[in-house]
């Protein structure tokens, strides 16, 4: 594996494998990578015959208030991980190679509909800046296909929206959730957790467990919404939201939908996590 750093360099590789009729596969990542990330890394290897991952902390994602500052970088760490995975090369763009005029100045996407609920109702303007940097890296890279996880799942379908509202050449895959052995979903902000913290954080897997089988007994879905909102607040977390949501669209479930997604997002002390599970 290499790594490069403009775009110029990330084209000229690109475009000889290109050239040499291979498939490529493209992973964003934020950096600060885990077994998760590694696994969608080989998820995409078993997909195509080159692999593209890029490390970049974005900071049109993130809010006023919001983590960007001291969100974890660790490029050497990072390009280990992804040589491992099977990664071919690592593109580590500066702020200056995604955003020539800077990101205050930069032209922006929005996705309707979908930005609207959940963590974009609770983080205005982090879909437009994760649509925005998404479609940039997909115009730098040119993938055939490209890998994103699961957990985020309002992403994934914010993403699915913008590739087919602009007809983008792009097959998206989402690889499946890794988890720690508690059944805490991998992330890189899980390293904020105090060890006390830490120790709690499971409750949200074990939430959306619960969750999961009230909907199986046909429990309604607003009932089912209250109670983890009432779980999770017991066990110490500050509850942005728990929800039930079809998952083609977002729109909440009602009671006979089928294709439903327990969501939830809630906070331990200044650490903020997501999860969700499929009923």
């Amino acid at each position: 594996m290499f790594t490069v750093r403009t775009v110029s360099d990330l084209r000229a590789a690109v475009g000889g494998w290109k050239r040499a009729g291979e498939r490529v596969a493209f992973v964003p990542t934020m950096g600060n990578l885990h077994a998760g990330h590694h696994s969608l890394v080989t998820l995409a290897r078993r997909q195509a015959d080159r692999v593209v991952a890029s490390v970049f902390v974005n900071p049109t994602q993130f809010g006023p208030n919001e983590d960007f500052g001291r969100y974890p970088r660790t490029p050497d760490a990072d390009a280990a991980g992804l040589a491992d995975a099977g990664c071919d090369v690592m593109f580590l763009p500066g702020v200056e190679q995604m955003y020539p005029f800077g990101a205050e100045r930069c032209v922006g996407v929005h996705v309707p509909g979908l930005t609207d609920v959940m963590d974009g109702a609770h983080r205005p303007g982090h879909f437009d800046g994760v649509a925005t940097v998404v479609l940039r890296l997909f115009n730098m890279v040119q993938p055939d296909l490209a890998v994103f996880g699961r957990k985020d799942f309002q992403q994934f379908r914010v993403i699915e929206y913008l590739v087919r509202d602009l007809s983008l050449p792009v097959t998206l895959i989402a690889g499946e959730t890794r988890r720690e052995d508690d059944g805490l979903a991998m992330s890189s902000r899980n390293q904020y957790l105090s060890p006390e913290e830490r120790a709690r954080a499971p409750e949200i897997h074990r939430t959306l467990q619960f969750m999961r089988e009230a909907a199986r007994r046909q429990v309604p879905p607003a009932a089912i919404a209250a109670e983890a909102g009432k779980r999770l607040t017991a066990a110490g977390f500050v509850v942005d939201y728990a929800e039930l949501r079809r998952a083609e669209d977002l729109a909440p479930a009602v009671a006979g939908d089928a294709g439903v997604v327990a969501f939830v997002a809630a906070r331990l002390g200044s650490t903020r996590l997501i999860d969700n599970l499929a009923l």
